[in-house]
């Protein structure tokens, strides 16, 4: 792994091509002072997505990095490719559709830093104060992350929002699941990693649709949640082993 890269940007698309042109110059410019490199993960699109990718590393965004999956494999299998990759200490993860604000990152990496007195972090949460959805994604949200809490304890608001940064090490040796990104907080405290929430702006979607409804979130969610639950209980990993002198 390089050393030269200290912030991998982690964005999984599909069907996103109106979106990421605005998106990727946002990071750029976010990120002008970061030694950095941006990986977006053309999950199965079937739109113009990959040829917009490519238009814009051939215009000139020497940073950026395509990977790309012949059809869909989901949001957490797209991170766990982008995260294996990539070059950077610290992985920042975007959702493609631009609602995540990169000007966000900065602030979050001085954390990581020590800069605000919090040094030896593995993961920074988002925590969007202010959703730019529907009311019945909102309500959704809410329902969602209150069992979510009651059930695992991992003391996060919104562990659904799509902006985290994540030490690449700490993520790589998280247990790896379909749908897995909805459930960091919880599996990093697992691994006895500490972990900040910091709140971020959201924006509401300029350009395409929400690939998930909120009945495939719930149901799906609901029986992830149990295995997460069943996981955190049958784990050790808050002990650790002594050394025996002599």
């Amino acid at each position: 792994m390089s050393q030269d890269i200290f912030v991998s940007v982690l964005i999984p698309a599909k069907n996103e091509a109106n979106n990421l042109k605005p998106l990727l110059e946002e990071i750029r410019v976010a990120l002008a002072d970061e030694a950095y490199e941006i990986i977006v993960v053309d999950d199965g699109s079937t739109d113009a997505t990959l040829h917009e990718l490519r238009q814009i590393r051939h215009n000139g965004l020497s940073t950026l990095r395509i990977l790309h999956h012949e059809r869909s494999l989901g949001q957490s299998t797209s991170l766990y490719h982008a995260a294996f990759e990539a070059r950077g200490q610290w992985l920042a993860t975007l959702d493609g559709d631009g609602q995540n604000d990169p000007a966000d990152i900065p602030g979050m990496l001085a954390l990581v830093r020590g800069e605000s007195g919090s040094g030896d972090v593995q993961l920074v949460a988002g925590h969007r104060v202010n959703r730019r959805d529907t009311a019945s994604k909102r309500w959704a949200s809410r329902f969602a992350n209150g069992l979510r809490s009651r059930l695992l304890k991992d003391a996060t608001p919104d562990t659904g929002c799509g902006l985290k940064l994540i030490e690449r090490t700490a993520f790589l040796r998280l247990p790896y699941f379909d749908h897995m990104h909805r459930f960091i907080p919880a599996l990093i405290q697992r691994h006895n990693g500490r972990m900040i929430v910091h709140p971020v702006n959201h924006r509401p979607r300029t350009a395409g649709v929400s690939k998930y409804g909120n009945l495939d979130r719930a149901l799906v969610g609901i029986l992830d949640l149990v295995g997460v639950w069943w996981l955190i209980k049958r784990t050790r990993l808050n002990t650790q082993a002594q050394e025996i002198e002599g």
